[in-house]
């Protein structure tokens, strides 16, 4: 059960952050000026703390050493972005992006192998 907590928070840190990052790649806005961008993109990612660091200090407090918690990090984001580009984005999917996305969910059994 501690683990999903981890898990769900680390998957609502990185959906905030990951709007914060791209929302303004969709078409139309593109006319705002950078600092703009910067300060709301900065307001968005404001709360994405308040999900990643007790994430991360639960996460350590139960066990899960900071590799692996990074790793599980990465593969979230991933996955966040993966349907943040195809949705909102509307960007394809292609198979290079899955042979990828393989190697890396590869990288998560080593870190986790006894």
């Amino acid at each position: 059960m501690r683990f999903l907590i981890v898990i769900g928070l680390l998957i609502i840190s990185n959906i905030i952050m990951t709007f914060a990052w791209y929302w303004h790649l969709k078409s139309g806005n593109t006319h705002f000026p950078i600092w703009k961008l910067i300060l709301i993109s900065w307001s968005i990612a404001l709360f994405e703390y308040t999900f990643a660091v007790p994430a991360n200090h639960f996460g350590a407090a139960w066990n899960i050493k900071p590799f692996q918690l990074k790793i599980i990090q990465e593969v979230i984001t991933l996955l966040v972005f993966t349907v943040f580009a195809i949705t909102y984005l509307k960007q394809d999917f292609s198979w290079n992006y899955v042979y990828s996305f393989l190697f890396i969910l590869g990288a998560v059994y080593f870190a986790f192998k006894k």
